[in-house]
């Protein structure tokens, strides 16, 4: 077994559940809801992802100076087309181009720094074996606590479980 998840009515029976765990120090613990339950995140110890900006600004500054390159190319080396006199690299010219591109970088480095930080796809995790658990995305709560930790007792955790609330109890990550 890998461990316990918990069912609950409300998000915040399984908050209140998660709280009395954390305070006896169970271990690591995930909570599956519909939406966003106020104070998981902090309690749950989420981190802030910090590579989302880090992708972006880099998404965007590589995308800018490849469109800049391009143009710079196209016009200086590939193609040089002396019209009126005026000089083959103008940087003005290059300006609405290499923004755009910028932008678009860069909005593919979030969606992609988003996708790495949330580790998704997930196809597949133990806790989609429990019946029930895909009520999580219409009106389910479900609180899993995670067996590998040192100090996961299964017994004590399932009986903080039972008294806290949960409408069902399910082990979770047994083999097959």
């Amino acid at each position: 077994m890998k461990g316990w998840i918990a069912a609950f009515d409300s998000g915040e029976a399984a908050l209140r559940a998660a709280e009395a765990l954390r305070a006896e120090a169970v271990g690591r613990m995930e909570l599956y809801a519909p939406y966003e339950v106020e104070g998981a995140a902090e309690l749950l110890g989420i981190p802030r992802p910090r590579a989302l900006p880090r992708t972006t600004l880099v998404g965007g500054l590589l995308g800018a100076a490849t469109a800049y390159a391009i143009q710079w190319y196209t016009a200086v080396v590939s193609l040089p087309v002396d019209v009126g006199g005026r000089p083959l690299h103008s940087a003005p010219a290059f300006v609405p181009i290499t923004f755009e591109s910028g932008v678009l970088a860069g909005a593919f480095g979030a969606f992609l720094g988003f996708f790495a930080a949330a580790r998704l796809p997930r196809l597949w995790q133990p806790v989609f074996e429990v019946p029930g658990i895909e009520r999580a995305s219409r009106d389910g709560f479900w609180l899993a606590v995670d067996g590998d930790d040192p100090l996961f007792d299964p017994e004590r955790v399932r009986e903080t479980l039972a008294r806290l609330g949960a409408v069902a109890i399910e082990p979770f990550g047994a083999a097959p």
